[in-house]
């Protein structure tokens, strides 16, 4: 079977393109199947939602709550890797039945680790030889020049080089995946297209606004992206063991109106101070401190035993947790409501790694784009981006209407137990 995945694209927009014939293809494959809108991890940003999808568990489970996340014991900050995942990869359970994978820009997987077939890591990876599985594909990646995700800093400072750079990504993908279609023996061939997700960053007005001037470049790259998935789709086609196709997004996305600095709305009503006051790091936190946040908007209780300086007691957490989910209910701006959900972490996840995750997760009104960063003055600040992730909104399509949900609404953890399903591993799916 074969997944396509196209990073941060709303189901909304995947209709309104198949409508309008910008994503014919697209339309075509859905209308043979299912197309569908799904909700996905929280929070709902790439690292957290892919690694939900490439393990089918959820956070509680599989230990990646974001990009960040703080040493246990500490206010020292990392960047969790593939290393960090606690739980097993759908790549490893299927290789298990003796099938082979070929997954080639999946992001949330660096440093590449060995799966039964091969691996490309997507962002964030650093370095494109600690990148490969198995290492004798790098000199063909290095060959057709390809590059592991946009050189954001590049485009910042030309954005005339932005849809030059993310066609020519298209076009390495799918140079990489002509050369493995055949040379590897595979049961699951995955690849994920991520320009979609650096576009809609940049340029979402372009997408809002039929007259922004550079509509007609935002439908170009739709219809090159449509096309490829054609392509693929083709070729997936000729096989006569063809079993299932899918395409699907790991989020959705919307405009952005204002940033809300999350730590500041909490400073700003006294649950997070620092020990001195231009504190701009959470390693200057203050023993007065009851709460803080990470990116993009998961709120911690500075619990006495967890942290260095922390000083909640057990016996204050729920009076606590309510206090600044209050707070966060009622936030508005100029009159319009900030938050749409607040979630208690408890009740999202589950599992052995559960108590890493947070107390509170935020989910926004849309055009509100919540950050976690510290030191911010202003509680809501302009934008700096053009488009946000959104918790809903993301969608899949798949050729196998049958493998869909029917009594239920779909979320992205379903995806992989239907792939599972599609490949005949039956007691793993349940």
């Amino acid at each position: 079977m074969c997944v396509v995945g196209l990073d941060g694209v709303p189901c909304s927009m995947v209709r309104r393109f198949i409508d309008g014939g910008v994503m014919p293809r697209l339309g075509e494959i859905a209308g043979s199947g299912a197309l569908g809108d799904m909700t996905v991890s929280l929070p709902e940003i790439s690292s957290v939602s892919w690694s939900s999808f490439m393990t089918g568990k959820n956070p509680g489970e599989h230990g990646i709550f974001g990009f960040t996340d703080l040493h246990p014991g500490t206010y020292t900050a990392s960047f969790p890797s593939f290393r960090d995942l606690k739980t097993e990869t759908i790549w490893d359970l299927i290789g298990r039945h003796k099938m082979r994978s070929v997954v080639i820009n999946q992001p949330a997987t660096y440093p590449a680790r060995p799966i039964h077939g091969t691996l490309v890591s997507g962002f964030v990876a650093v370095h494109l030889e600690k990148a490969v599985f198995p290492a004798r594909h790098l000199r063909t990646l290095r060959d057709i020049g390809s590059e592991i995700d946009l050189d954001l800093d590049e485009v910042r400072t030309r954005p005339d080089l932005l849809f030059p750079k993310l066609h020519e990504l298209l076009k390495v993908r799918e140079r990489f995946l002509d050369i493995i279609w055949n040379e590897e023996q595979w049961n699951l061939m995955q690849v994920v297209v991520t320009g979609t997700d650096r576009l809609h960053h940049f340029l979402f007005d372009a997408y809002e606004d039929d007259a922004h001037p550079q509509h007609g470049e935002f439908l170009d790259y739709y219809r090159a992206v449509d096309a490829f998935v054609g392509r693929v789709y083709d070729r997936f086609r000729a096989d006569n063991q063809a079993k299932a196709f899918f395409v699907l997004s790991d989020h959705g996305f919307c405009r952005t109106r204002a940033e809300v600095n999350v730590n500041t709305v909490l400073a700003q009503r006294g649950f997070l101070a620092f020990t001195h006051p231009e504190g701009r790091a959470l390693d200057a936190i203050s023993e007065r401190a009851t709460a803080f946040a990470l990116d993009p908007a998961r709120i911690y209780l500075h619990k006495r035993g967890k942290y260095p300086r922390g000083g909640v007691s057990p016996e204050r957490e729920d009076a606590l947790r309510d206090e600044i989910a209050n707070v966060f209910t009622e936030l508005t701006h100029e009159g319009e409501r900030v938050v749409r959900h607040v979630f208690h972490g408890r009740d999202v996840y589950s599992g052995p790694e559960a108590h890493h995750g947070p107390d509170l997760l935020l989910v926004p009104e849309p055009g509100f784009d919540l950050k976690g960063r510290v030191g911010a003055t202003e509680a809501v600040a302009a934008r700096r981006l053009q488009g946000m992730h959104t918790w809903e909104d993301a969608f899949y399509a798949t050729t196998r209407a049958d493998l869909v949900p029917h009594d239920r609404a779909v979320t992205l953890i379903d995806v992989p137990r239907m792939i599972l399903e599609a490949l005949d591993v039956h007691a793993l799916a349940s």
